[in-house]
């Protein structure tokens, strides 16, 4: 699962980049850099014709009463909310890292070790004429399970263009077992409801 993740722009130059194109595209106004929640409008990776372009879009499918914020990557092509995202409609969520909670409500941190940025494989749509995305989640590894039992799909950068455009890469991705990560305690708690 993913409930939060962090946009930093001081971190990581390739973020900088992004949050610079996103400023031009959309005004400064438009969001908000840092810990990116649920709603939220954030920058998202699509694929074109010239390469990776920018997009800001909302955190969250609308469902009834609530947002879809995560999806399962092993059962999202089957659903009928997300079907048609996996097979046509795939992006990428750049982020300096992600938090999660463990059952006794303390917050972690999760990045990955010795790099400054972390992408992870997500579908967007749009609802009501706003694009919004959720993001893929799968079985946590080795690094996650003391934390919680799922994590986000971690895309290398190497395969970022794969999993925009090719959907056998794509759909290989998704059974990958996702790169070890680095993990901290923060140091502040957020009570969850």
């Amino acid at each position: 699962m993913c409930g939060r993740y962090q946009f930093s722009m001081e971190q990581c130059e390739e973020i900088q980049r992004i949050a610079q194109a996103i400023d031009k595209k959309y005004g400064m106004d438009a969001w908000r850099p840092g810990e990116i929640c649920p709603s939220a409008a954030a920058p998202v990776l699509l694929g074109g014709r010239n390469g990776l372009h920018v997009s800001l879009m909302s955190w969250g499918y609308p469902a009834t009463g609530h947002l879809v914020i995560n999806a399962r990557a092993e059962s999202a092509a089957e659903k009928p909310m997300f079907r048609e995202s996996v097979a046509n409609r795939r992006c990428v969520i750049p982020s300096t890292g992600f938090f999660e909670w463990d059952t006794e409500k303390k917050k972690y941190f999760f990045k990955l070790p010795g790099e400054p940025i972390l992408y992870m494989a997500g579908l967007w749509t749009k609802y009501q004429g706003r694009p919004c995305y959720t993001i893929l989640t799968t079985a946590a590894n080795a690094s996650m399970q003391p934390i919680h039992d799922r994590m986000p799909v971690v895309l290398p950068r190497s395969k970022l263009q794969a999993w925009l455009e090719d959907s056998s890469a794509s759909e290989e991705m998704l059974r990958t077992v996702p790169p070890e990560l680095e993990v901290s305690a923060c140091d502040a708690q957020l009570r969850l409801w």
